[in-house]
């Protein structure tokens, strides 16, 4: 072969190989999927005056993770009992509120002495309440029975939930175990129903919680956004795309979506060249640093048209033994002195704490056109249930 021949196969083999490899990376995250969305994102626009910082961390809380014993889930729930009132009690937002923890526990690991203690925290001020499932194959008819079985014990026997004030509807945040909303896995497992926005829409969800879901192939290409998906029954993954919230706009399809923040990690590489992916799961092996926080809130997920409203969204898996020590520890605390310090100087940033309930209520409010402080709409539509923040403090009012 000639110099000039060898010449043009390195030429034309060395991009092709590197094309070959960077899908090969792709795939093998799943980022083919909403790489595209990531590279194509708009900066949020300036704002005048702060910017707030609406802080809310759901957990998918599955105390017999593993199918652990009674004895170890007990040990689970009563340390985070324990030991997250220590921790939350050291910290303030803006409003005097300490952390809020989203317990969405799942239906299937129902147990009333774990409900009993987490309700007890929840109502000394801690968090609230909200519903988590995993199933597989289901059926409409068992969707709904399970599901308004679940809600009912809830709301009557540990003070969750609340009920929509015109419609006296029980009203519920979800996330979906194994990611798999709507169907939304490629071989089908871990839910099994199609028009499953469909039917949480008419079981009172207000709204889903999942995303994102990133490494998984149940991840959305839609990223980075709060918006309304309109179920097709007769396929799944529904939620892929929508129709974004907006200030002055109108609810629309039949469920809103809340996602985190989803996006490349370049500080942390791998083998020193690859960005990890960061999608706001906290755990020991991702500890929430100093850099994800500022990363979270750059990623500026708002509602169109208030972009002044920023909503950082983070998950875990709370009563996983390996990620404890993270979650209830130094790096869960020095999170909060983080987002405290960083975030709530009252000028550039204003810190709330909020769980998904008025996370949703914040989000109606600007959707209704409200502007200022979003202190002032965590109740903007869903008043509190009795285990909560505001809903204990208001039955021992009205005793």
């Amino acid at each position: 072969m000639s110099l000039v021949a060898a010449l043009l196969v390195v030429l034309i083999a060395g991009p092709l190989l590197a094309a070959y490899l960077v899908h090969r990376v792709l795939r093998s995250r799943n980022m083919q999927i909403w790489i595209g969305s990531h590279l194509r994102r708009r900066p949020r626009p300036p704002v005048a005056g702060p910017t707030h910082v609406m802080f809310c961390f759901v957990d998918h809380f599955e105390p017999m993770w593993k199918q652990a014993d009674l004895a170890t889930q007990r040990v689970r729930v009563d340390r985070w009992c324990t030991d997250y009132r220590a921790l939350a009690s050291r910290h303030r937002d803006a409003d005097g509120r300490p952390p809020q923890h989203g317990f969405f526990y799942p239906e299937e690991e129902y147990l009333e002495e774990h409900l009993a203690k987490i309700e007890a925290l929840c109502a000394e001020g801690y968090g609230e309440i909200e519903i988590h499932l995993h199933h597989d194959n289901d059926t409409e008819d068992n969707f709904r029975t399970v599901m308004r079985r679940f809600c009912d014990l809830l709301h009557e026997r540990h003070g969750a939930l609340s009920r929509h004030p015109e419609t006296g509807e029980l009203m519920f945040g979800f996330i979906h175990g194994n990611w798999s909303l709507d169907n939304s896995r490629p071989d089908g497992r871990w839910c099994g129903l199609n028009n499953e926005l469909i039917l949480l829409r008419e079981l009172g969800c207000y709204a889903d919680f999942t995303l994102p879901s990133a490494p998984s192939d149940t991840q959305t290409r839609t990223i980075n956004s709060i918006y309304y998906a309109t179920d097709d029954p007769t396929a799944p993954k529904s939620h892929d795309a929508g129709e974004p919230v907006r200030v002055g706009g109108t609810p629309s399809g039949d469920l809103m979506i809340v996602q985190g923040p989803l996006g490349l990690n370049w500080r942390d590489r791998r083998f020193g060249v690859m960005p990890r992916i960061e999608n706001a799961d906290v755990r020991a092996g991702v500890p929430p640093s100093a850099e994800r926080v500022d990363a979270w809130v750059r990623t500026g997920i708002h509602v169109e048209g208030r972009p002044e409203w920023v909503f950082v969204k983070v998950h875990t898996h709370g009563t996983q033994e390996a990620d404890i020590d993270t979650l209830l520890g130094p790096a869960a605390d020095a999170m909060h002195t983080h987002l405290e310090t960083a975030y709530n100087d009252g000028e550039r940033y204003v810190l709330h704490y909020v769980n998904a309930r008025e996370v949703y209520n914040i989000i109606k409010a600007a959707e209704a056109g409200h502007h200022g402080d979003p202190n002032d709409f965590r109740d903007f539509v869903l008043p509190p249930p009795r285990a909560s923040w505001a809903g204990s403090r208001r039955a021992g009012a009205a005793a």
